[in-house]
């Protein structure tokens, strides 16, 4: 099963497009994909690992049609073939960057295993509702031809390939980190390297004080991989987890959420080709009693730009609250949105908030379908028309453990907020919670989503 799928050493392309000629699965254009079908359905990995439930992890399968009878809860679950995976950031094998192309079809959704380096391929076309595992890359394969491990993302390609970047090598130096390209057909191949990333340890002081949290960019020519620039990020760019491009593809500007610094930073090309940075948006970390530090960050682990490019959305892990933005002046963001759904600062928590006034606070978090929200608001997903947006609450398992270890024994759970892509604003919706502490094999951890026709996060238009 392993060696049916390619792990491909970095060399150049020669410029080669690959089998993407013309746009392929998807849409044409990120206004187009808007106009798409509503989400039926969402793929979740559900994470074991690191919770003492001797249970390989697994994919779900989650029904979010609202004219279901079983609106709102999981309908099928794929357990990967061995245990201690740690399930992390999936991607597909193909997406809309190769629109109208016959030969590409999005069917098979990449997950790469953060703690045990394996990255499985699930093919979701068959049957969309309970899908099926197709086959498996080894970890030593990998090793072996890269030289990387700790996969950590997956994302398709243009050129019909899929990058896959890793946190390091096998030994777990995180200077050995860089990325990959696996086929799953034989496509061309191109490479370089990743941005600077953090070992996945628990949170650590001293990490911070040794450097080893990244805060660069490296910016390479595509294709080729030549390193270009190389972008200092400063301490207000520490742990740059995410980096979002705006989804028009004329515009040479994106965005990266610093988790640690908890800022915004848009990154943007000059006319002279180099590339520039500045924060635009700076979540201020909070005075609080009862905590490990005097001061609480923000940290922002996930955010989203929605199609039309109008709105970015991230989350505060820590706070417990999710933003909404108006980026239409990406220079400039607005804040149009703010919803409290879990965090360490929530009422009823033995931590709080200290005010200029020196008062105590916390903030007011709803109950859904009279469950408490546990933890803080972790990986989200922006439906196509960009009016729902779907929050899970685990970050990363040693993490979990450490500043919620509330959801290692209940378990975590997707929530859904509506929202305002008029005037801005977010709300709750009463209707929809998903529980992963009811779990047949117990409560596990729930993380990154994917709709089967592709979403805001997994697509590209190049």
């Amino acid at each position: 099963m392993a060696t049916e799928t390619e792990v491909v050493v970095p060399v150049s392309n020669g410029g080669s497009k690959g089998c993407c000629k013309y746009g392929g699965p998807g849409y044409a254009t990120p206004l187009a994909a808007m106009s798409g079908p509503s989400e039926k359905l969402i793929y979740v990995t559900a994470v074991y690992t690191g919770t003492g439930i001797d249970k390989p992890d697994y994919l779900a399968t989650v029904d979010v049609d609202t004219s279901s009878p079983s609106y709102s809860s999981v309908i099928h679950r794929l357990p990967m073939p061995f245990v201690g995976d740690e399930l992390h950031h999936s991607g597909w094998n193909s997406c809309s960057s190769c629109h109208g192309d016959a030969s590409a079809d999005r069917r098979y959704l990449v997950l790469p295993s953060l703690i045990s380096g394996r990255i499985y391929a699930i093919d979701t076309k068959e049957n969309p509702r309970a899908p099926s595992l197709y086959k498996y890359v080894d970890p030593k394969e990998i090793a072996d031809k890269t030289g990387l491990a700790f996969p950590h993302t997956a994302h398709c390609l243009a050129t019909g390939e899929i990058l896959v970047s890793c946190l390091g090598d096998e030994e777990g130096n995180a200077k050995g980190m860089g990325f990959f390209f696996l086929t799953l057909i034989l496509t061309s191949r191109i490479g370089g390297r990743n941005q600077d990333t953090v070992p996945c340890l628990g949170f650590n002081l001293q990490h911070v004080a040794d450097g080893l949290y990244g805060s660069h960019l490296h910016v390479y020519s595509w294709p080729g991989g030549e390193m270009k620039q190389l972008i200092d990020l400063g301490p207000t760019g520490l742990l740059p987890l995410e980096i979002r491009f705006l989804h028009d593809p004329a515009k040479d500007t994106g965005f990266v959420g610093s988790a640690l610094s908890s800022n915004m930073i848009r990154f943007f090309k000059n006319s002279d080709e180099t590339w520039n940075h500045e924060v635009v948006i700076s979540v201020k970390p909070l005075k609080v009693e009862n905590w490990i530090l005097p001061e609480m960050p923000g940290l922002i682990t996930d955010f989203l730009i929605s199609l039309d490019d109008r709105f970015i959305y991230f989350v505060n892990w820590l706070h417990g609250d999710v933003r909404q933005y108006n980026i239409e002046d990406p220079k400039n963001p607005v804040l149009t949105g703010q919803i409290w759904v879990g965090g360490l600062l929530q009422k009823g928590s033995s931590v709080k908030a200290v005010g200029e006034d020196g008062n105590t606070f916390q903030f007011d978090v709803p109950q859904i379908k009279g469950n408490s929200l546990r933890g803080g608001p972790q990986m989200i997903q922006l439906s196509l028309d960009g009016k729902r947006l779907y929050a899970t609450n685990s970050l990363f398992s040693s993490w979990d453990r450490q500043f919620y270890p509330e959801i290692m024994e209940k378990g975590s759970h997707i929530i859904q907020i509506d929202v305002d892509t008029e005037k801005g604003g977010l709300t709750i919706n009463p209707d929809f919670f998903v529980d992963f502490g009811d779990e047949p094999d117990g409560p596990a951890l729930a993380h990154e989503m994917r709709y089967p026709g592709g979403d805001c996060t997994s697509d590209i238009w190049i």
